[in-house]
């Protein structure tokens, strides 16, 4: 062979093999990048159907199904169908992980039903503040302040407030006690990936839930008119400090909720109706959120998204939502969202009544029977925003039938009707 052609192959072979060796290194690396990304380490539960307790991410696409949004970093997310309970896509979705404020759904479905009435007032004393964690969010309840309910609940709502948590726990009886309601509770829904140990969603050892349970808990909040409500509520005015001689004055505060209020990033999204987001460092950030779009109600949770992009959790869960109206009756469901204990065994005891039993038995010789002597003198705080969730149309109740929540039980579906475009 003449020397000038060897050296020509010589140097062509060089060059191929150089670009054998890059690619399986750019692919070794995106493996590693893979790699970073944590699973769970365990098997899952099988709640609501087998193909939930897989790893990885489960969606069955039927004929012109879009398919999945690309980039979503979340380590567990679902998105189901919030009436008849169809989960149509879910990621790793019984992960059992620290849920943040999140938790704060539990704790109102439990908790709301039994405060009653709105306009109860109530006088916050030192003890009830001194149990809230370093660094919480709060919405600024003061010691020797009087408050209504509806105050607190916007407080919890709205800027997801841990001081509020604290003050409603002591009025239905204590922390222990709201603690041990929102364990039995969340029993009673079977989510059973819950553990509940903080009633504020606060990081606390061993206390976790799932996308699952967070979806069964504010799938079963928005049965309740103030619930839904208080969740879709924009903006508020919450009472400030009091001063000697003076008239007390209110502030402004937002939900935190940014598909509801929008930020720097994110938009609100069309026919948003709630839920509830969360952070702490331990958590990341996590959101449930509730939207209907063309009689189609939705409601989708995304647990600790790793992008850095800001407000990546509102975003992938904007995204969740558009390919779930998207595929509406083109996906076959990958599991349900099981109906509560009561509802599936035909007992009729729903949470409502649930809650107001322990709060019966909480309530005997706490300062919930005691503000219930005091009736508030003035009306309760009111409320403004480009939304506010609506009641029931008509106090309209449907029964739902086998495989869903069975006869004997009659639920109000989660009605969020339509939301008026955003100026």
């Amino acid at each position: 062979m003449p020397a000038l052609k060897k050296t020509v192959l010589t140097v062509l072979s060089a060059a191929l093999l150089s670009v054998c060796v890059v690619s399986p290194a750019v692919a070794a690396d995106k493996d590693k990048t893979d790699d970073k990304q944590p699973k769970p380490t365990g098997p899952m539960s099988t709640v609501g159907g087998k193909q939930l307790g897989e790893v990885g991410t489960q969606v069955n696409l039927g004929g012109g199904a879009p398919v999945l949004p690309k980039d979503l970093t979340a380590r567990s997310w679902i998105v189901a169908d919030a009436e008849n309970g169809q989960v149509l896509a879910a990621h790793n979705s019984h992960w059992r992980l620290p849920p943040a404020s999140t938790l704060k759904m539990l704790f109102a479905d439990t908790v709301l039903p039994a405060l009653q009435p709105k306009t109860m007032t109530h006088m916050v004393t030192e003890e009830e503040l001194a149990g809230v964690g370093q660094g919480s969010s709060l919405v600024g309840i003061k010691e020797d302040h009087a408050y209504t309910v509806h105050d607190l609940w916007l407080g919890v709502f709205l800027r997801s407030g841990n001081d509020a948590v604290h003050v409603l726990s002591s009025m239905y009886g204590g922390v222990p006690a709201t603690v041990a309601a929102m364990q039995r509770h969340a029993e009673e829904l079977q989510a059973l990936d819950t553990t509940v140990v903080s009633p504020d969603g606060y990081d606390a050892p061993n206390q976790v839930s799932s996308a699952y349970d967070l979806t069964l808990f504010a799938r079963s909040g928005l049965q309740k008119a103030d619930f839904r409500e208080y969740s879709a509520t924009a903006t508020a005015e919450f009472p400030g400090e009091q001063k000697k001689g003076k008239k007390r004055k209110s502030f402004e505060i937002q939900n935190t909720n940014r598909l509801i209020t929008g930020d720097i990033g994110v938009e609100p999204y069309k026919g948003i109706a709630g839920v509830k987001n969360g952070y702490t460092t331990h958590a990341g950030n996590t959101f449930t959120g509730v939207a209907e779009r063309n009689g189609k109600v939705l409601l989708v949770t995304v647990m600790n998204p790793s992008s850095d992009e800001s407000h990546a959790v509102y975003k992938e869960a904007a995204s969740l939502l558009d390919w779930g109206f998207a595929s509406s009756g083109k996906v076959t469901p990958v599991g349900e969202l099981v109906p509560p204990k009561s509802a599936a065994t035909g007992t009729g005891k729903g949470a409502q009544q649930e809650g107001a039993t322990d709060a019966a038995k909480a309530g005997s010789g706490t300062t919930a029977g005691a503000g219930k002597k005091h009736a508030a003198t003035t009306a309760a705080t009111g409320t403004s925003g480009v939304w506010t969730a609506l009641s029931i149309v008509g106090g309209l109740l449907v029964v739902l039938g086998a495989g869903v929540f069975l006869v004997n039980r009659r639920w109000p579906l989660p009605d969020l009707v339509r939301r008026l475009p955003r100026r």
